[in-house]
């Protein structure tokens, strides 16, 4: 059995979102097991009206809520008993606990994972996200937001933490890594990226395959796309403006038309290009996996993302604090 920490509080749907995702995971994936943090008492009633096994189910109370007001600092010294610290701080103290998921605020998360899952060695973390690429892969974005000003040092140790995450997640031997650019030649990008090319690819571990053009970032030609956390935050969030502004177009257009075979086409779109429902971003460089949803996660997202907790709880080698050191 795999238990893993679900925050219920914090998120822009409310504790019943992800409680109720929680009871469909259960219902989903019989290896699962989960430890639901927040209102004890509330979480327990809605346990018992959606008829959740309980042998499978733990109710860690957390009386505190992160907001996205809060401070990180702040919150680091007078929310330890939210539901998103207490989360971390018990997945950290214990060793049947996987991994953890939640919905709220960004930078407390990151915080906070680095206060209570830090190896012996504490390395930066980094925000990536997966998405699905042309080539039918997934290229995983790396940084999406967690150092928003990075050092060529940095860059370097993102590609490492990438490469480990797609090697030992998705089985890919030696992953493709390249440098998000606004040009291939590797005399274009601004000082940091111009900095940063000569240290990828000199680096003999890594299978580095130059500059990435923003219009090829999902093409398949990289299996982890590098940067720093501004640029990728607006790759992320481009990318699915883009996606649901196409979809939305092509629905519109099929009910206009009444045409099932377009209605078709939109569907399946959805199903490749939701980003919401893939699940979340991951927080790469600590000792155990943790999972930031979307604010606006709904009940497939906490499924997808317990999925992908499951998958990595087969290859817990990519959260080894060794392999987080540069």
């Amino acid at each position: 059995m795999i238990r893993i920490v679900i925050d219920t509080k914090g998120g822009d749907k409310g504790a019943a979102t992800m409680v109720r995702g929680a009871a469909l995971a259960l219902a989903k994936f019989d290896e699962l097991a989960v430890a639901l943090v927040g209102d004890g008492e509330y979480i327990a009633s809605e346990c018992k009206a959606l008829n959740m096994p309980a042998d499978r189910v733990e109710i860690i109370d957390a009386p505190l809520e992160i907001t996205n007001f809060d401070n990180a600092a702040d919150a680091l010294y007078n929310k330890t008993e939210s539901s998103m610290l207490k989360g971390l701080r018990t997945l950290g103290e214990r060793d049947d606990l996987f991994g953890i998921i939640s919905s709220g605020n960004t930078g407390i998360l990151l915080t906070g994972a680095m206060r209570y899952l830090s190896g012996k060695e504490r390395v930066r973390p980094a925000m990536a996200a997966v998405l699905p690429s042309q080539s039918g892969g997934f290229t995983c974005l790396v940084d999406t937001g967690a150092t928003i000003d990075c050092t060529p040092q940095m860059l370097h140790h993102f590609a490492r933490l990438g490469a480990g995450f797609m090697r030992d997640t998705y089985g890919i031997e030696n992953p493709k890594i390249g440098l998000l650019s606004n040009g291939a030649e590797p005399t274009k990008g601004n000082k940091l990226v111009k900095e940063t090319h000569p240290i990828l690819a000199a680096d003999e571990s890594l299978n580095f395959v130059g500059n990435i053009e923003g219009n090829n970032a999902l093409s398949g030609e990289c299996d982890v796309l590098v940067c720093d956390g501004f640029a990728g935050n607006q790759v992320l969030k481009v990318t699915e403006g883009t996606a649901t502004r196409i979809i939305t177009d092509v629905m519109k257009y099929a009910y206009r038309k009444n045409s099932d075979e377009i209605k078709a086409l939109g569907a399946h779109l959805m199903s490749i290009y939701d980003i919401g429902s893939l699940g979340g971003g991951f927080i790469l460089g600590v000792t155990k996996p943790v999972i930031k949803a979307r604010g606006n996660a709904g009940e497939s997202a906490v499924v997808n993302t317990a999925e992908m907790l499951l998958n990595m709880a087969h290859s817990r080698a990519v959260f080894d604090a060794a392999r987080n050191k540069v």
